[in-house]
C-alpha cells in the first residue's frame, strides 16, 4: 500500500516538472521571439509595414463591398417599374390589377394611381408655374392611370414583362400611347454601378492576394536571414537535443509580432479613415452610415479577425521558412 502511495507521488511530482518544464519553454519561446523581434529592428519595421498595408487593403475591400452594396440596395428601392393604363381605367380595375401583380414572385410592391390622381400630383408638382396650370385646366384629362411596381432585382424584369404581354385584364386596359418603362435612365445607372462594384471587388481580391504574396515573401526572408544570423546557436540548440518545436517557436512568435503590429495599425488606420471620409460620401448621397454602425459594434470582432490573419500570414511564412532548414 505504501509502495502504491510513493509510486503515484514519483509519478504526480515528475507530471509537475515535466509542465514546470514545459511552461519555462513556453516563455523562453517568446522571449527569444522579441529579443529577435527588437535585433533585426529594420526588417521587422519592414515586415510590419508590408503587412499593414494588406490588411489595410483587405479591410479597406471589406469596407467598400458594405459601403457599395448598401448604396445600390438604396438606390434600387427608389426605382420604381410604371405600367400606364387607358385614363378611365376604374379603381376597380386597378385595384384587381395590383392584387394580381403582387402574387408575382419578382415583385416586392404595387401601388395604384388613378388619372385623376396623377392629375393633382402633377399641379401640385407645378403650382408655381402659371402657364402649365392654365394649360392643365384648359385640356381634356389625357393623364394615364399608372401602375407602379417596384421589383425584388430592377435587372429582371421578364417575369413583368411575360405578365403584361400575355394577362388578359392587362391588355385590355393598357394605355396605347404610353408604353410600359421596364427601363430607364436609373436602372442603366444602377446596372453601371453593379458592374463597377464587381469590377471592383475582383480588383480588390486580386490586390489583396498580390499584397499577401509580397507579405509572405518578405517575412520569409526576413525569418531566413534571422535563422543565418543565428545559424550557430540553432546548430548548438540541435546537437544538445533541443526539440525542432522549440527552435522554431521563436520564429513563430516573430512572425505573429508583425502580424499582431499590422493588425492593431491596419484597423486603427482603416476606422479613422471611414469616419473621416463619412461626411464626404454622404454629400455624395452614398450609404456609408450602415457600415460605420458595423464597424462600430462589430470593432472587436473585427480587430480579432485582422490580427489572426496576419498572424496566420505570418505564422505560414515562417513555416516555410524554417520547414527546409529543420528537415
Amino acid at each position: 500500500m505504501i509502495g502504491k502511495k510513493k509510486k503515484s507521488d514519483s509519478k504526480s511530482l515528475a507530471s509537475q516538472k515535466r509542465n514546470r518544464r514545459k511552461l519555462l519553454s513556453f516563455f523562453r519561446v517568446i522571449r527569444y521571439g522579441t529579443d529577435s523581434f527588437i535585433r533585426n529592428s529594420w526588417l521587422s519595421i519592414a515586415a510590419t509595414a508590408v503587412m499593414t498595408i494588406t490588411l489595410l487593403i483587405i479591410f479597406t475591400a471589406f469596407v467598400a463591398q458594405n459601403i457599395l452594396t448598401d448604396t445600390i440596395g438604396d438606390l434600387r428601392s427608389k426605382v420604381k417599374m410604371s405600367i400606364y393604363l387607358q385614363t378611365d381605367t376604374t379603381d376597380q380595375v386597378g385595384s384587381d390589377l395590383s392584387t394580381e401583380l403582387k402574387k408575382l414572385s419578382s415583385v416586392r410592391a404595387v401601388t395604384y394611381i388613378s388619372a385623376e390622381v396623377a392629375q393633382t400630383q402633377d399641379a401640385l408638382n407645378h403650382q408655381d408655374d402659371a402657364s402649365f396650370l392654365e394649360a392643365q385646366n384648359a385640356a381634356t384629362n389625357k393623364y394615364p392611370a399608372t401602375l407602379s411596381v417596384e421589383v425584388n432585382d430592377i435587372s429582371n424584369t421578364s417575369q413583368l414583362e411575360n405578365f403584361v404581354n400575355t394577362n388578359a385584364m392587362v391588355k385590355k386596359s393598357l394605355n396605347p400611347d404610353h408604353k410600359p418603362s421596364f427601363a430607364g435612365v436609373r436602372r442603366n445607372t444602377i446596372e453601371s454601378i453593379g458592374r463597377a462594384v464587381s469590377f471592383a471587388q475582383k480588383v480588390g481580391l486580386a490586390a489583396g492576394a498580390v499584397f499577401i504574396f509580397i507579405s509572405s515573401l518578405i517575412i520569409f526572408n526576413t525569418i531566413r536571414m534571422a535563422i543565418f544570423n543565428r545559424k550557430e546557436e540553432i546548430q548548438m540548440m540541435k546537437l544538445i537535443g533541443a526539440d525542432k518545436s522549440f527552435i522554431r517557436g521563436p520564429f513563430l512568435v516573430e512572425s505573429m509580432m508583425y502580424g499582431f503590429l499590422a493588425a492593431l495599425v491596419a484597423t486603427g488606420l482603416g476606422i479613422w479613415v471611414l469616419y473621416n471620409v463619412s461626411s464626404t460620401l454622404t454629400s455624395y448621397q452614398i450609404k456609408v452610415q450602415p457600415t460605420i454602425d458595423l464597424v462600430t459594434i462589430y470593432a472587436w470582432p473585427v480587430l480579432l479577425v485582422m490580427i489572426a490573419t496576419g498572424s496566420i500570414i505570418g505564422v505560414i511564412s515562417s513555416l516555410l521558412a524554417t520547414y527546409r532548414y529543420l528537415k
